[in-house]
């Protein structure tokens, strides 16, 4: 206990006592591949379940000296790792005591994840929200009502985002936090009654979920320009479009400091996140899709963020994400599933830079030459999870919680089994959760079949994925269901491996 206490009393004192800019400084050569290293000695020593994973591959700690041999090292998984092992060997010292919080994350059959973290793992994490309420919204300097919209309870996002906005508060920042969570009529309620008091409003949640919010407020006559509105967004991979849209609704203003998205996780907190920079570039490239694919290798735009190596480290493995970084379970190389890459600061520049575009320069012009947000990091694109999974109103959507709801009695006899899912978008921006279904040979697809196929899938759905039950408001958890016959050859071509998501 009195280890706790002196780890604790000294994360705290250097978050308090360390300024912004000291700690986003440009990592000097080397420098965070050697705090990994450091970290990889210390989780050998503490976490009696890293040792027995390294014994199980026959790994050698003492023979990992240098950052070469750091990336020899097996990934860590759910399944290999995570799942192999009682909770508490996987923290520091092999006690649940070492932490004083647990989050849960729902996984794909919807059995429960927990992830146990202490105040301390919070402070690094805290400083990402620091650089983006400075960076972004100039939060150092005007009063500010942090609205909490994040689902509340054992989930992660609205506990872990309350906690971090009252660090920094307690670091200085001018910052008051409230937490209504998913409740709608209350988010109005606090931000009519308490906005007025301040500088600005920040609204922290999902995108899908704060757009119901800001259409809703418009319905009802809120006027959201006097309240001068900030976004805080996770979960979604959005459009630069939905973007705009929002940002004009809520009363204009440059797009590049009204809003900032988190790159998170349940197993590590917020890894990433967007900043003035990223956004410029990620608009440029919005509307020169040809330049975009060139970047990252494929027709879609992914979440484009910059993050510090010194907290966590990237990998790319197979096109997908890894990193390294403390936390209630510290991770070695641990695999994400995450589609994406990693571009360092100057290859970003440099790439942009031969296709005429400077968004330095352009964010200067903006920000009356204030060089805010402009921070030398690498940078990380996120497309979302590999393996079929779509983001709906921040709920992680498996196709094994599809299939359930295709493998009922009353189902199972009008379909193959077949599905291919999608978060989209209507013409007003609004998400809605599209899957295409494959009928059975023979069958002629009705209103009716297409109704109760609908309602099993969403029923299950929030039978197994708790997540999904308590982010996706009501009225938005029925699928938009498609029937196709089968061997449809835009959604089920046969000969070909079939994907699950879209």
């Amino acid at each position: 206990m009195a280890l706790r206490e002196t780890v604790l009393r000294a994360a705290l004192e250097r978050f308090l006592a360390t300024g912004l800019d000291d700690a986003l400084a440009r990592p000097a050569p080397g420098e965070a591949e050697q705090r990994a290293l450091e970290l990889f000695t210390s989780v050998v020593a503490t976490v009696p379940a890293y040792r027995e994973f390294l014994a199980e591959h026959n790994i050698d700690p003492a023979a990992i000296r240098t950052v070469d041999h750091l990336r020899t090292l097996p990934l860590l998984t759910k399944d290999n790792y995570l799942r192999r092992h009682p909770l508490a060997r996987l923290c520091r010292g092999g006690e649940l005591v070492s932490c004083d919080m647990v989050a849960v994350s729902s996984g794909s059959t919807g059995e429960p994840t927990f992830w146990p973290r202490s105040v301390a793992d919070e402070f690094a994490v805290a400083t990402r929200f620091e650089q983006v309420f400075h960076d972004s919204f100039t939060a150092d300097r005007r009063t500010t009502l942090a609205v909490v919209c994040f689902a509340l309870g054992t989930w992660v996002g609205g506990m872990y985002t309350a906690s971090c906005c009252r660090h920094l508060a307690a670091k200085g920042y001018p910052i008051t936090a409230i937490t209504p969570g998913g409740d709608v009529e209350e988010i109005l309620r606090v931000i009519t009654a308490l906005g007025p008091q301040y500088d600005q409003v920040v609204l922290l949640g999902y995108p899908p979920f704060l757009k119901r919010v800001i259409d809703t407020g418009l319905a009802r006559g809120v006027p959201w320009p006097d309240y001068r509105v900030k976004l805080v967004l996770a979960g979604e991979v959005f459009s630069e479009e939905w973007r705009t849209l929002v940002g004009e609704r809520l009363g204009g203003g440059e797009p590049s400091f009204g809003s900032a998205s988190l790159y998170g996780t349940a197993d590590a907190g917020v890894l990433a996140t967007e900043t003035p920079l990223s956004i410029r570039i990620r608009r440029y490239l919005s509307a020169h899709p040809t330049t975009a694919r060139e970047l990252f290798g494929e027709p879609r735009l992914p979440t484009l963020a910059q993050y510090d190596p010194r907290s966590r480290l990237f990998e790319v493995h197979d096109g997908t994400l890894l990193f390294t970084g403390d936390n209630g379970i510290p991770l070695i190389r641990y695999h994400i599933a995450d589609t994406g890459g990693l571009t360092s600061f100057e290859s970003m520049l440099g790439f942009l830079a031969d296709h005429g575009f400077n968004p330095i320069a352009e964010l200067g012009q903006d920000h009356a030459g204030d060089r805010r947000g402009i921070r030398e990091l690498p940078f990380v694109h996120v497309f979302g999870r590999s393996q079929f999974t779509v983001s709906y109103f921040g709920a992680n959507i498996y196709p094994e919680n599809i299939t359930v709801g295709l493998e009922q009695p009353t189902i199972a006899r009008w379909v193959t089994g077949k599905f291919v899912m999608e978060s989209a978008e209507d013409a007003d921006h609004d998400r809605y959760l599209a899957i295409a279904v494959e009928l059975a040979p023979g069958v002629a697809g009705t209103e009716e079949i297409r109704r109760q196929i609908a309602q099993s899938i969403a029923g299950q759905l929030r039978r197994l994925n708790s997540e999904f039950a308590h982010y996706a408001p009501p009225e938005h958890q029925l699928p938009q269901v498609r029937l196709h016959l089968a061997g449809d050859p835009e959604y089920f071509p046969s000969g070909v491996k079939h994907r699950y998501s879209r």
